[in-house]
């Protein structure tokens, strides 16, 4: 399957609902809360817990899947690991574009010509400016560090990346249209932004050059999650 690069103007199409629950059955519980939702996204715990049955539940139910392991070793063991993963079916699959190179090219070869498009996770939206440099000792701004990393995965076949919202402006003027930006880090107007560092509305995210939003816990967590992904939906316009 081609993933749409500028899904049409229905907010619902831009939106990744975040799985993050741990148990097929509650993951279910909520798509089926929320028939509308058309993508969805299986992270590390839920995937750990119930991967093939959740992944083949979604399928079943018609859905598209961001499969979010955020795979990094070396390069035969990722390579391995998104091949396997080719056979779940997931529209989106991530790998750490900090393994480099060989490690993309490697991975990349492994999905080409199956319906899965990798993603190149840039920097993860929980780290800080500070923590960036004080703990993973890079002497780069956030921008800057993010930039090269996406532009690195550009280099090695890969035709989307995950970024913050923030960073999305100047990373779409540098490698256009053709490239697919998916965003976490995206909490509506008001809401608690827990462990995240870095983070927009989802109508700034969408008019800063965003593919897709990845939103979790703001409807997944939310007292009524069908109101929320209504609200959500509205606030995108």
């Amino acid at each position: 399957m081609k993933i749409n690069l500028n899904p049409e103007a229905d907010p619902q199409a831009k939106i990744i609902v975040a799985l993050d629950v741990p148990s097929a059955n509650e993951a279910l519980n909520l798509c089926d809360r929320l028939p509308q939702v058309s993508f969805w996204k299986v992270g590390l715990e839920l995937f750990i817990a119930d991967g093939s049955t959740i992944l083949r539940e979604l399928k079943a139910r018609d859905k598209r899947v961001f499969l979010d392991l955020k795979l990094h070793d070396i390069p035969n063991t990722v390579a391995s690991a998104c091949r396997v993963a080719t056979k779940y079916g997931a529209d989106f699959l991530t790998i750490h574009a900090s393994g480099g190179k060989a490690m993309m090219k490697a991975a990349q070869a492994e999905v080409q010509g199956s319906s899965t498009q990798l993603l190149a996770v840039s920097l993860l939206t929980s780290i800080s400016s500070v923590e960036l440099q004080s703990d993973l000792l890079v002497p780069l701004e956030i921008p800057e560090y993010v930039a090269k990393l996406v532009l690195l995965a550009k280099e090695s076949g890969l035709k989307g990346a995950v970024c913050s919202p923030h960073e999305v402006t100047k990373l779409r003027s540098l490698l256009g249209d053709d490239f697919c930006f998916v965003t976490p880090g995206v909490r509506p107007l008001g809401a608690a932004v827990g462990d995240q560092s870095r983070v927009m509305t989802p109508k700034d995210a969408i008019a800063a050059g965003a593919n897709y939003l990845v939103i979790g816990r703001p409807i997944t967590a939310a007292p009524d999650p069908v109101l929320a992904w209504d609200q959500i939906c509205k606030d995108c316009l």
